[in-house]
């Protein structure tokens, strides 16, 4: 069933997203959404709790969220168990001092899920003129809209929510429309709404099955399309209107995966029933390129000069001919991956789940592994690199855990 408001009501917002300096990090896989940085960084290669930390701060309660960079600012979604609220926390981004912090939701706390789940898994993320970010509460997934002060502008509940792992998608901006994807047991929803008023213009009903992915928004076979993988399938709609453009069999049940394209090909991955990454014809032929049974179940991709690269939840990096899936090589990293890789140039930047920061340079020719650095103890978000500069989200494990911002550079 497809529940659409009829299209005059996108054509009649005027409003238009503020343009995001190249220095920011405004989203989930940053300002291209395929986890590239912005070339020519001058990063360092090796840091500690003692060397090239330039400031870090205490982040209140947990969650798994990425940091978002906008500006003079610093945006990270938690949630603090102990009284029940889940918030956006903003930090100034020079020196890591508190701006302020804004509660989002008091109470109705789901409990459950996967073990290494958390009740603030979305990251924030911001067009220029608002921030938007997804929680899971009260049996429903609801998208928030706040202004840079941290005043809630509106919320939206976009549909009930049957728990089973947990919740993590994170919302997705294109032109006047904020994307949320909420796939669950009770039979999910991709929906479309007003940036400006959170007014539902459209949703699309998704299949009874449990699933975690964010859509990615990419332009392929040229057009631009909304792609989610998992529930069995591989669907691609319209982002201004929902109406789908294709759909086809052959996606896992679950996946965390954001999918990424190299403008003719989709690449997903999945780990249950079955580990797999696959590629699929973006012009809605139906067509499989080519898959194998490779887990890529949480880190999600990166696509460069005609190949994909990839850091497998298990640790072990390998690139792959894009058009093909022939193996360049395969290498081990570290161990046990939740955040997904971002590559600067050739560099690529990962953190573990121990907190382990590897970066290792990656080409078509070979895999060189540069430095692997420790903060923190534990790590389940992804890096943000901006303006020369990474920013790291991680834990002290102890009695109680404490959860940590870094900004690392020269």
């Amino acid at each position: 069933m497809n529940i659409t408001t009829p299209l005059l009501t996108l054509l009649l917002l005027t409003f238009a997203s503020q343009s995001i300096p190249g220095a920011d990090w405004p989203a989930w896989r940053g300002p291209t959404a395929d986890g590239h940085a912005a070339s020519g960084q001058k990063l360092p290669l090796r840091w500690s709790e003692t060397e090239h930390v330039l400031w870090s701060a205490k982040v209140r309660g947990r969650g798994h969220g990425s940091p978002t960079v906008v500006g003079d600012r610093i945006y990270l979604a938690t949630a603090d168990v102990a009284k029940e609220e889940q918030l956006v926390l903003c930090f100034d981004r020079a020196t890591g001092k508190t701006v302020w912090e804004s509660v989002v939701h008091s109470g109705n706390f789901i409990t459950g899920g996967h073990r290494n789940s958390s009740l603030a898994s979305s990251d924030v993320v911001s067009d220029g003129e608002r921030l938007y970010v997804n929680f899971l509460n009260d049996s429903a997934v609801f998208t928030t809209a706040l202004d840079f002060s941290g005043k809630v502008l509106w919320q939206r509940r976009v549909c009930d929510f049957k728990l089973h792992q947990g919740f993590g998608a994170s919302p997705v901006i294109y032109q006047s429309v904020v994307l949320v994807a909420a796939d669950h047991r009770g039979g999910g929803r991709m929906s479309g709404l007003n940036k400006v008023t959170g007014a539902i213009l459209w949703q699309q009903e998704r299949p009874p099955v449990a699933n975690y992915a964010t859509p990615a928004v990419v332009t392929a076979a040229g057009k631009t399309q909304v792609v989610l993988a998992g529930c069995n399938l591989v669907s691609s709609y319209d982002p201004l209107t929902g109406g789908k453009h294709w759909e086809i069999a052959g996606s896992t049940e679950e996946t965390v995966v954001t999918a990424v394209t190299d403008g003719s090909r989709i690449f997903i991955g999945g780990g249950y029933p079955k580990n797999h990454t696959m590629a699929v014809e973006a012009d809605g032929s139906g067509k499989i390129a080519w898959e194998n049974a490779t887990r890529t179940y949480v880190p999600s991709m990166l696509v460069k000069n005609g190949h994909l690269f990839a850091v497998g939840d298990s640790g072990k990096a390998t690139c792959w001919k894009a058009a093909t899936g022939e193996e360049r090589w395969s290498e081990k990293v570290d161990r046990e991956f939740y955040g997904s890789p971002v590559m600067m140039d050739s560099r690529v930047y990962v953190t573990s789940k121990g907190g382990v920061t590897s970066v290792f340079d990656a080409t078509p020719e070979k895999f060189t592994l540069i430095a692997q650095n420790q903060l923190g103890d534990e790590s389940f978000s992804s890096p943000a690199i901006c303006d020369n500069r990474i920013y790291l989200r991680s834990a002290k494990l102890g009695e109680p855990r404490q959860e940590y911002l870094w900004c690392v550079g020269e």
